[in-house]
């Protein structure tokens, strides 16, 4: 049992600027998870935090302090190294579908504990779950058995994993302190430090869809998770990419779905392809294997990845090959004017999506599994009057109106030059224009 200290000593310390020592962030987590910390009380204590920060020293030990709180996974028992990726979400980030059997194919464990989507980023599971048959939680036996035999897992966290976080989160959230990077860097790495994976890359999404809208905070929230995992042992690495306009050309669940299941067939849009063998790169590289870009795309092209999904897939009891659910209902949004895409709002796509029925508002609603946009005219491309920018997928058309509004604010078309400008290359007729998919790597 931690020392007893006084929750309003702990709140004053950090309130006028000071350091909170070991003993003082032990107790107080402990001390909230049992209940004998007040909500009240940690919401001071949050919002102090949010406000005055704290240094890295005290990241480190809250982390510890919040997995403490819980179990830890071993996947020693293994006979391959493991590798992990979080993304900080975004729209149309489906990226860990392909990513996770990618890594998979060259031999090494990939435990991907992922959760569902709130407002309007996407889910990893709900993704997934619009696939027949497919179940999110497992046991940990099973997870291992899953790794051992198929080399890859995506399921949801179980309960036991850092359950302080859980209750946190809850209150920050509630209390207008989810910003603090502190209190976002402990959140997310007390539960993959907890995961107990040997190497972590995390996908930190900088622009207007993304929870991080510019540089300079995505590179200190890279910087302070790359610090606490390098901390605690795990070997980390961050990539900052962009998520200014939607990944790919879908935006929804089984959308989403069809769309990785292409990346796995050799094909894909560009941008999807390009992050993924990025990441796996760096996945491969913290589990000791340099395997080249070229060699990356060959495993997607020559079936290996497709054989790890389907593989995953059926060992969560989903049926690989069956149809995937479509929406009853269907909107185009069609050009008003003829010229260039100039700019495809990540956030307003996102939102649209999520007014559909692709996202939920809180924890409790349901999702369509079919709801979702589909991207015609990414940006770059030259559109005549009357051809297709978007259409809008749905099971409910009363939904239609409030994510039709937004969606049409979302994209603008301009003159071929404003096209050039913005893309830094000639527009292009197809396909997604050149993009710099990742724009930094922040390395321990």
């Amino acid at each position: 049992m931690a020392e007893s200290h006084d929750a309003v000593d702990i709140i004053r310390v950090k309130r006028d600027g000071g350091r909170l020592d070991d003993g003082q962030i032990d107790w107080v987590i402990d001390a909230y998870t049992r209940g004998a910390v007040a909500e009240e009380q940690m919401s001071a204590l949050a919002m102090a935090i949010l406000l005055r920060g704290m240094d890295r020293r005290e990241i480190a030990r809250w982390t510890a302090a919040m997995i403490a709180t819980g179990e830890r996974l071993d996947f020693s028992r293994l006979d391959r190294p493991t590798t992990d990726k979080h993304s900080t979400g975004g729209v149309g980030d489906k990226i860990t579908l392909p990513l996770a059997p990618l890594v998979a194919s060259f031999g090494v464990a990939v435990p991907q504990l992922s959760g569902r989507g709130l407002g309007h980023t996407g889910g990893t599971l709900d993704k997934l779950e619009s696939i027949p048959g497919w179940r999110a939680t497992l046991t940990n036996d099973e997870m291992l058995a899953q790794l051992a035999a198929a080399g890859a897992v995506i399921c949801q966290a179980g309960s036991g994993l850092a359950p302080a976080d859980r209750k946190l989160y809850a209150l920050r959230d509630v209390t207008a302190t989810v910003e603090s990077i502190p209190l976002i860097a402990s959140s997310i790495m007390s539960k993959k430090i907890a995961e107990g994976t040997g190497a972590l890359v995390l996908d930190v999404k900088v622009g207007s869809g993304a929870f991080m809208k510019n540089l300079h905070d995505a590179r200190e929230l890279a910087r302070t998770m790359v610090d606490l995992g390098t901390d605690a042992g795990v070997r980390t690495v961050a990539l900052l990419t962009d998520m200014s306009t939607p990944l790919g050309l879908t935006v929804g669940n089984a959308l989403e779905v069809r769309e990785s299941v292409e990346v796995l067939r050799g094909g894909g849009p560009r941008d999807v392809v390009d992050l993924t063998v990025a990441l796996a790169q760096e996945m491969l590289a913290g589990a000791g294997l340099d395997v080249g870009t070229e060699e990356l795309h060959t495993a997607l092209s020559d079936g290996r990845a497709m054989d790890a999904w389907k593989a995953m897939i059926r060992a969560q009891g989903g049926d690989p090959d069956a149809p995937l659910p479509t929406a009853r209902e269907h909107e185009v949004i069609r050009a008003e004017c003829a010229g260039t895409v100039t700019r495809l709002d990540a956030l307003g796509v996102g939102v649209a999506a999520w007014r559909l029925g692709a996202g939920r508002a809180r924890k409790e609603d349901d999702v369509q599994a079919a709801a979702g946009i589909e991207i015609h005219a990414p940006i770059g491309t030259t559109v005549r009057k009357g051809d297709p920018l978007l259409t809008l997928h749905t099971d409910t058309p009363e939904r239609f109106a409030r994510a039709l509004d937004v969606a049409r604010e979302a994209i603008v078309i301009g003159a071929d030059e404003d096209a050039r400008r913005l893309s830094g290359a000639p527009a292009t007729h197809a396909g997604i224009a050149p993009r710099e998919i990742v724009l930094e790597t922040v390395r321990a």
